[in-house]
């Protein structure tokens, strides 16, 4: 089965709470939660307090996409937030080895985005030092755009890169235009977490979305 990833970009923010308890309740394991800077990407999202507050309300695996120019400074904000995963891009200007080692050192998960113009073999170097690896098959900073097919060579990639090492276990997860088509696809393709935003809050039903995906 699928790990679904809500995305909480897409959730009624009045709302927050109920909204991640209903994905909760419908099965989903993680919770994603986008970070954008304005800078990285051209749009400006949550911050640690917001975090702070959601993860004190609803105890859960928060699983946070740092869409920030320099992650590095940002990680201890957000281990106290209450991340249990941090992301962050290879496309950052942080080094890769201290920002992973930081996370570690916090006592969270950690894991390597690449963009869709970054090729999967630009991340192979690091398949051994973290939990996850992140492929976009939008580019970051909008929810809603159209899922990127090229998203799918990555993770076939990736997946027989980390078999090939001895890490079948490593997270592969996919964000982007995911919904009841896209979704098999990346599946198939070896994907193990998916990150839903429009196709869980937009649906008439949440939850019924979320146990389609996790069932996959």
């Amino acid at each position: 089965m699928a790990i679904v990833a809500p995305s909480l970009l897409a959730a009624d923010f009045a709302h927050l709470a109920r909204d991640c308890r209903i994905c909760l309740d419908a099965g989903a394991k993680f919770l994603h939660f986008d970070v954008m800077d304005g800078h990285f990407v051209p749009n400006i999202s949550f911050g640690a307090p917001v975090l702070t507050s959601i993860a004190k309300a609803v105890p859960a695996f928060y699983d946070v996409h740092l869409m920030l120019t320099d992650p590095l400074d940002y990680v201890p904000m957000f281990l106290k937030a209450g991340a249990s995963m941090i992301t962050f891009h290879l496309e950052a200007n942080s080094p890769v080895d201290k920002t992973i080692e930081a996370i570690h050192a916090g006592g969270a998960q950690a894991g390597i985005v690449i963009k869709p113009a970054t090729p999967a073999e630009d991340v192979f170097p690091w398949l051994d030092k973290v939990e996850m690896v992140l492929v976009m098959s939008v580019e970051p900073g909008f929810g809603g755009q159209k899922f990127q097919s090229g998203a799918l060579d990555k993770l076939s990639a990736l997946r027989a890169q980390a078999v090939k090492i001895g890490r079948p276990e490593l997270l592969l997860e996919v964000d982007g235009g995911i919904d009841r088509t896209t979704a098999p696809l990346c599946v198939n393709a070896g994907a193990s977490v998916l990150v839903a935003g429009s196709a869980v809050f937009g649906a008439a039903d949440p939850a019924a979305e979320v146990d389609f995906l996790r069932s996959l």
